[in-house]
């Protein structure tokens, strides 16, 4: 078994973390099941956040009575006290906990600090010191708000995109948590369904010790193929490698990571799906992205306002506009029959 220790956390686990953010949307008894069968067998951090509403409820649930078995971590977006205590006593409630293990603010557009205009870091100090909290963490998508949580030392965990496809700012981001031995929590390790070889995926991340991925877990199948690899973790063969230089060849650069922080559109457009609809037409069977449901989703492109909100909101500074005619193009000659 390969266990990861993250950072000055001291804590240790199985080099596979439970990503619930999915769980929200099956049924609350389906949920339980998945959860309570991933810690059975080895998996014993489980990260949720307080905007994927109904997850916290069902982790709760999965583990009463045996909360000091796992490690819990979520997220606030809180970016007033007001709004940070809230979140704090709802999270607790929902977990039916008394404390959690890594509190993280979720991918705010700043680094908070002590000293700053919104006062949240010392809600963190001080739900720490009411035992509330036990370790301060950060999640983002901005290269430049991680690097700056990294320098501050204020916190003890970053979460961040991480998988094959990152690119060589990500894997300098990694070695500076390393070096200031700050725990990396890597989410997007599938790069939001565009990786479909999760054997490639986990064996690409093995080779960096300090880095913990969460998978995001829908299905028994899923879940399944992650604690086989517990037991007999992938090897980066030659096979893999290989495998892993295709798709950076097709896929690194200017596409959608499917992050859904440039949501909502004003429109109703499903951006962080449509904009990346090419690139799922050619990693998943076609069919599943011609229904009828699909086609209209895909429609509402031509009501784009070309406001440009998706286009300030995006952390990877992608010209979202110009990617969703890209792909609605791409998708009518689909349709039509042609290849492309």
């Amino acid at each position: 078994m390969t266990t990861v220790t993250l950072g000055t956390t001291g804590i240790t686990v199985n080099k596979n973390g439970f990503g619930a953010l999915p769980i929200q949307r099956i049924i609350k008894e389906d949920a339980v099941y998945l959860l309570r069968k991933a810690f059975e067998c080895g998996i014993t951090l489980f990260d949720t956040a307080r905007f994927y509403t109904d997850s916290e409820e069902k982790i709760g649930e999965a583990f009463l009575g045996m909360r000091e078995k796992v490690y819990i971590t979520t997220k606030t977006a809180a970016i007033t006290p007001e709004a940070f205590w809230k979140d704090l006593e709802k999270s607790l409630s929902d977990l039916q906990t008394e404390y959690i293990d890594i509190y993280q603010f979720h991918n705010p557009a700043f680094c908070p600090k002590p000293g700053d205009s919104s006062g949240i870091y010392e809600c963190m100090l001080e739900a720490k010191k009411q035992g509330k909290i036990r370790h301060i963490g950060i999640t983002n998508h901005r290269i430049g708000v991680a690097h700056e949580a990294v320098d501050s030392g204020l916190y003890e965990t970053l979460q961040f995109p991480f998988s094959y496809l990152s690119g060589e700012k990500e894997l300098e981001l990694v070695e500076k948590c390393k070096q200031k031995n700050m725990g990396f929590i890597a989410m997007k390790a599938l790069s939001g369904g565009l990786i479909t070889n999760s054997a490639a995926a986990y064996a690409f991340l093995a080779q960096y010790e300090n880095v913990l991925p969460i998978w995001g877990v829908q299905r028994e199948k899923e879940l399944d193929e992650f604690l086989s690899y517990i037991e007999n973790p992938p090897e980066m063969t030659a096979e893999r490698a290989e495998l892993i230089e295709k798709d950076r060849a097709e896929l690194q650069g200017e596409f959608c990571r499917g992050c859904g922080y440039c949501m909502p559109c004003p429109v109703g457009i499903e951006i962080n799906n449509c904009a990346r609809m090419s690139l799922l037409l050619r990693r998943s069977p076609s069919s599943l992205q011609l229904t009828p449901e699909v086609q209209e989703k895909m429609k509402k492109i031509e009501d784009c306002l070309h406001c440009n909100q998706c286009k300030s909101k995006c952390p990877y500074g992608l010209d979202t506009p110009t990617l969703l005619e890209k792909n609605y193009q791409d998708y009518k000659e689909i349709l039509a029959g042609k290849p492309f």
